[in-house]
């Protein structure tokens, strides 16, 4: 699985049946994504200070584009690698979607209900 980070509005704009298209989509030919070791890093980076985000938790196999794993964007020092999707999220592969609200402190970290597993 793979971890996609958006506004709850965003996901919701989505039409059943539908595909979501992140703005990335348009600016990088990409929509970014994580895995559940690596989604702190652009959530902390990226979202520091934001609220009504959820996680999307996608089912790669259910993708009908392109995935690659590529280096990060800005790339980060220890050579990490995130899953980079080259097109729209049917919203049938989207498994899941879970409320992503960073902790007391400000930080975000993995949803203890996706940590489980």
């Amino acid at each position: 699985m793979i971890l996609h980070i958006c506004t709850a509005a965003e996901w919701a704009a989505v039409s059943d049946g539908g595909s979501y298209r992140a703005a990335s989509l348009e600016d990088a030919g990409f929509i970014h994504c994580s895995d559940f070791g690596t989604l702190h890093l652009p959530a902390n980076a990226l979202f520091a200070g934001q609220s009504g985000l959820v996680l999307l938790e996608i089912d790669p196999a259910k993708l009908d584009v392109p995935l690659r794993w590529e280096p990060g964007v800005p790339e980060q020092p220890d050579g990490v690698w995130f899953p980079h999707v080259y097109g729209p999220i049917p919203q049938v592969a989207v498994l899941a979607v879970h409320d992503f609200p960073a902790d007391g402190d400000g930080r975000f970290r993995l949803p203890v209900t996706l940590a489980r597993r």
